[in-house]
């Protein structure tokens, strides 16, 4: 089942980069993200309530709620790096450096979770996906400076709290109904979301919201919060090491869909990246 819901993770997450990127083409990504996480949090605590996990909070150790309360701050850092990335940069280039996290959190489950079962295997699979992920992010021949480097520097940000996200909501996680877990670091990414917005003054900007792109959010939203639900029941009831990398192919259905409707094309050295991505999560997931 654990297997299952990370691949249902990277099917909802591969949707929720395309429908962001849609939602983002006039409205700013600190807003944006702030709307989506409103969704997100509705999403998930009525999750929580359809389960009968509510009564469960009284019942959380202090440890495991602020591990919970950590990652949801790591990950609130991640969403702030990762939507300013994809507000200048193609989807293309910016996906594969933030799926970089992925490597750094294989290896950090094998370092904190003593996850060394087939250790050959994932350390084989680790090298593959780095060395894909190198190929695959091209810089981008924008028009500005800020495309040109700021958005790689937003990427690897998004990449490191990501896979300290990763870590810390395994260690929260523990003991806690996942669907639980989710909603609390959600409810810690939206305080984050918001005081973003009021801090840059950009509460204005809320007045002047494209409907067509609120629509986009509002899919992607849901499509965060079912690709969260699952990712963390995958994380609490699985191996972190084998349900990151495929929770990270989400990459595939993002660039399919990328080509299909923004078509940005991958160049030859790009598609030997994303082959060996792939190539490397199948042998972390068939033999580790």
């Amino acid at each position: 089942m654990w297997l299952l819901a990370a691949v249902l993770s990277a099917v909802f997450a591969g949707l929720t980069a395309i429908l962001a990127k849609c939602g983002i083409k006039k409205t700013d990504s600190d807003v944006a993200t702030a709307l989506r996480t409103v969704v997100v949090f509705v999403f998930s605590w009525l999750m929580v309530f359809l389960v009968g996990s509510a009564p469960i909070i009284a019942q959380i150790s202090a440890r495991s709620l602020l591990f919970l309360l950590l990652s949801g701050a790591a990950t609130g850092a991640s969403w702030m790096c990762y939507f300013r990335t994809l507000s200048i940069g193609d989807i293309n280039k910016v996906v594969p450096i933030d799926k970089s996290s992925t490597v750094l959190s294989v290896l950090l489950a094998i370092v904190c979770f003593q996850e060394t079962a087939h250790l050959a295997a994932k350390l084989v699979g680790t090298a593959l996906l780095g060395v894909g992920i190198l190929l695959m992010a091209e810089t981008k021949h924008a028009k500005t400076h800020e495309g040109n480097h700021t958005y790689v520097l937003y990427a690897v940000g998004s990449a490191v709290f990501a896979a300290l996200t990763s870590v810390l909501a395994k260690v929260g996680i523990s003991g806690v109904e996942s669907n639980l877990g989710t909603a609390i670091r959600t409810g810690v990414v939206l305080v984050m979301a918001w005081l973003m917005v009021f801090l840059k003054g950009k509460a204005p900007q809320l007045k002047k919201l494209d409907r067509r792109e609120l629509v986009f959010l509002f899919f992607s939203g849901i499509a965060t919060g079912a690709s969260w639900l699952c990712y963390y029941y995958a994380i609490q009831n699985g191996v972190v090491s084998i349900v990151v990398p495929i929770d990270k192919m989400s990459i595939l259905l993002t660039v399919g869909f990328s080509y299909v409707v923004f078509r940005e094309k991958l160049s030859k050295k790009a598609g030997i990246g994303l082959g060996l991505m792939t190539a490397g999560t199948l042998t972390m997931a068939l033999l580790g």
